[in-house]
């Protein structure tokens, strides 16, 4: 990896971290959704960022995936448990991170510390030629042990520039993955802890899409709002609220471009057993010895 590139998944990573954490102090009885998003992605923007997905504010049993529409009103209440988990690129590197607040209560501590120990755990244990099945077996062994359970169908992922999930898979169970890390492989680590199934299901499409292909419509406005998703978010996730800058009707058209299989539309995903959902994040690049957390890492 050349010095520009590291230079810029470290400057990436800064200002991820800076904005995860600025963002879970948001959160708080009554303040809204969007006003969270909205708010951590101006501050990435002000840093000099860009947000390499929505900021995701996945409440309760929502794991991920979620990000509200633009009109959004809804609020956190007390008890909520809240996901906040942030992407910034410069120049297509991405750092991707994640914590998890709770509303006004103290109700779930454990289970946001599970999270937290398993990311700690993984981390500690990646190195060169380490599995990736081992990095899942050694998070799933520190979920369990508080009591609760890792979630087994949702898994970090290497990342490349402007690719978000670039084919590695990091595991949050043990498993057959027969991956190994290597040297400059850079990782979003992302353990999930639950009290209910530790299985995600998502049938409902979110507000969160990706371009799939780019191509000339029969209607002109279809074509011209895919031409302008194209050019500004690339391969990148975006929200429906990201597009009203290029046209007053996108979130209409959003939908017909999915219909026709020009975008992708992500599901919610939620615990299949309607338990709370912790998670913790950060982004690493391995090294010759262990790895590097770029992702703020005095923060957890």
């Amino acid at each position: 990896m050349d010095d520009e590139v590291l230079e810029a998944y470290h400057t990436a990573g800064r200002i991820a971290g800076e904005a995860r954490t600025y963002g879970a102090s948001l959160v708080k009885e009554g303040s809204t959704y969007l006003e969270v998003a909205e708010k951590t992605e101006e501050l990435i923007k002000k840093k000099g960022g860009v947000p390499a997905f929505p900021v995701n504010v996945a409440v309760n049993d929502v794991a991920a995936h979620f990000t509200p529409h633009h009109n959004s009103k809804e609020v956190f209440v007390r008890g909520d448990i809240v996901k906040v988990d942030v992407g910034v690129h410069v120049n297509g590197y991405i750092g991707d991170t994640a914590m998890t607040v709770e509303v006004g209560t103290r109700n779930w501590t454990d289970l946001i510390r599970a999270s937290e120990h398993a990311l700690q755990t993984a981390i500690e244990l990646l190195k060169p030629n380490v599995q990736m099945r081992m990095i899942g077996g050694a998070i799933e062994r520190a979920v369990d042990s508080v009591g609760y359970k890792s979630i087994s169908n949702l898994t970090g992922h290497s990342m490349r520039q402007f690719s978000l999930h670039a084919g590695k898979s990091v595991p949050n169970v043990l498993d057959t993955n027969s991956a190994t890390a290597k040297e400059g492989d850079v990782l979003a680590i992302e353990p999930f802890a639950t009290n209910g199934a530790g299985k995600v299901t998502g049938k409902k499409g979110g507000n969160i899409y990706r371009l799939l292909r780019a191509r000339d419509l029969k209607k002109r406005a279809l074509t011209t709002l895919l031409r302008s998703i194209e050019e500004s978010f690339r391969t990148l996730p975006f929200a429906e609220r990201w597009c009203l800058q290029f046209d007053s009707k996108s979130s209409h058209r959003i939908g017909k471009l999915v219909r026709l299989g020009a975008l992708y539309t992500y599901p919610i995903l939620r615990d299949g057993g309607g338990g709370m959902v912790s998670q913790t994040e950060h982004t690493v690049i391995v090294t010759e010895s262990g790895c590097e957390i770029i992702t703020s890492p005095k923060s957890l």
